[in-house]
C-alpha cells in the first residue's frame, strides 16, 4: 500500500509473530552502530586520549557536517571547551552527498574528510579518519580515507586544488593522490559509518589499534 504496488491475490500473507514457521528461529543482535563506537572509544582511552561519542545517528550533507565538526575542533583547540585535548571525537550515522557536478569519484566518507581538511587547513593538531563499516565508500574500492594536518598542503604540492575537487565531488582522486585511502575490502558487516577526529594537545600522536 505504501509503495502502491499491487500483488496478486494468490500470494499468501506474510507470517506473523507466533507463527509455527518461527518455532526454530532465534534472532540475536550481535553488532550495532553504537557498539562499534564504544569499541573505538576503548582504544582511544587506553592511549590516554579522551574519547567523546557524539552519536551514532548523525546525518546531513557530508561536506556540511564536516564544517560543523571543524567548528567544534577549532573551539577545542582555542578554548579547550567543551572538551580539553587530547580528545577523540567519535561519531556514526550516514551522511549524504548531493551530486551537483559530474566527473568526480568518491563516497560520503571521503567527501566528509576532504571538506574537513579544507576547513581545518593551517591547524596542526587535528587528524581524522572516516569509513563505511561495510568496506565500500559509495561505489569505489575504498572504505574511506585518512586526513592529516597537511593534507591540503600536500595536495597543493602535487598541483591539486582541494576546493575544486570538492566542488566536483572528487574526494577519491584527492586522497588517492596522497596515498591516504583506507582500503579494507568488503567487511561483511554494516553498522553505518565511522568517523573519528583526534585533536591533540600539542605534537603528533601515534595511535595503535
Amino acid at each position: 500500500e505504501k509503495y502502491r504496488i499491487a500483488f496478486p491475490g494468490r500470494l499468501s500473507e506474510t507470517p506473523k509473530p507466533g507463527d509455527p514457521a518461527f518455532r526454530r528461529v532465534e534472532n540475536r543482535v550481535i553488532a550495532t552502530a553504537h557498539r562499534s563506537l564504544e569499541a573505538a572509544a576503548e582504544v582511544f582511552a587506553k592511549q590516554n586520549i579522551q574519547p567523546v561519542i557524539l552519536g551514532d545517528t548523525i546525518t546531513g550533507e557530508a561536506a556540511e557536517v564536516a564544517k560543523v565538526m571543524a567548528g567544534l575542533v577549532r573551539e577545542i583547540r582555542k578554548y579547550s571547551t567543551p572538551f580539553r585535548p587530547p580528545v577523540a571525537l567519535i561519531s556514526g550515522g550516514e551522511c549524504t552527498v548531493t551530486l551537483r557536478s559530474e566527473g568526480g569519484r568518491g563516497g560520503r566518507c571521503a567527501e566528509f574528510l576532504l571538506s574537513l581538511a579544507i576547513e581545518l587547513q593551517g591547524l596542526d593538531e587535528a587528524w581524522a579518519m572516516a569509513a563505511d563499516t561495510d568496506g565500500i565508500d559509495g561505489s569505489e574500492d575504498n572504505a574511506g580515507a585518512f586526513m592529516t594536518p597537511d593534507s591540503v598542503k600536500r595536495a597543493s604540492s602535487k598541483g591539486l586544488d582541494a576546493k575544486a575537487l570538492l566542488a566536483k565531488h572528487d574526494s577519491y582522486g584527492f586522497f588517492s593522490a596522497l596515498g591516504d585511502l583506507l582500503v579494507t575490502g568488503p567487511t561483511r558487516t554494516n553498522v553505518n559509518d565511522y568517523r573519528a577526529i583526534v585533536v591533540a594537545a600539542a605534537g603528533p600522536y601515534l595511535i595503535s589499534v
